[in-house]
């Protein structure tokens, strides 16, 4: 019977896309929520799904306007990259202009952004994507070379379409840190655009889920000493969390 109703649930998102939890306890009525939340979390182990903020949304929709690599990433510590993305959006005001860059914690932000009268940069395709279905958002995407392997853009003429755009907030995301090489990520040309922002924002949020700890990627784009708010989940080192604080960085 179990082995049967997670199929059905696989399928159905398979066709929906996307559903919610209450959606999904109007198709099983007799099914407890936290039954079908130990489904979509086996679903999830077995990478068939990515669970979201109030339910879940096949893997194979990730994969229509993302590939596979991407699609792989969204779906590896999402607990972590929900968390996170749900502590961001709760600090975007209204009416605020800011940068999103293009990783899978960005794409789980967009989903989780309220929908204000806010200017939005970003160089993320998912994000973009994401963001485009919420009405009162504007969203401006940045051209460029796109990067296959997290569906985002990035050129070295960034320098001169920033030189008349403005942004006060940027939240940006690392794939690896340490206190000695800061945060870093794999492409050259994207760490010269993160780069970019950092020094355009007035306001810098880092979002880092803890398993990018202890990492180094070959290109550093930002220290410790260059954010003003660090964004993470809850298994984040004490020790790490007090080297920030002691710096003046609010810890999140």
């Amino acid at each position: 019977m179990k082995k049967k109703r997670v199929e059905e649930i696989a399928e159905l998102l398979d066709k929906r896309g996307k559903l919610t939890l209450k959606q999904l306890e109007a198709y099983f009525p007799n099914v407890s929520q936290m039954t079908l939340r130990r489904d979509l979390l086996q679903l999830e182990n077995e990478n068939r799904i990515i669970r979201v903020r109030g339910g879940a949304m096949s893997v194979k929709e990730v994969q229509k306007v993302s590939g596979e690599p991407y699609a792989k990433k969204t779906a590896i510590h999402t607990d972590e990259k929900i968390e996170i993305a749900q502590k961001a959006a709760g600090l975007i005001d209204d009416e605020c202009s800011l940068f999103i860059d293009g990783g899978t914690t960005a794409m789980y932000l967009a989903k989780e952004m309220p929908d204000l009268n806010i200017n939005v940069f970003t160089n993320g395709l998912a994000v973009a994507i994401e963001l485009a279905q919420k009405k009162n958002l504007n969203v401006t995407m940045l051209g460029g070379q796109v990067m296959p392997e997290n569906l985002s853009t990035a050129s070295p003429v960034a320098k001169m379409y920033f030189s008349d755009t403005n942004f006060e907030l940027a939240v940006i995301s690392a794939s690896a840190f340490t206190l000695e090489s800061g945060f870093s990520c794999g492409s050259q040309v994207e760490a010269d655009l993160l780069k970019l922002v950092r020094q355009k924002a007035k306001y810098l949020y880092m979002m880092l889920d803890s398993s990018k700890i202890g990492k180094i990627m070959p290109y550093t784009f930002a220290h410790v000493e260059d954010i003003d708010v660090l964004i993470t989940d809850d298994n984040f080192p004490a020790d790490l969390k007090a080297a920030f604080t002691q710096k003046d960085i609010v810890v999140m």
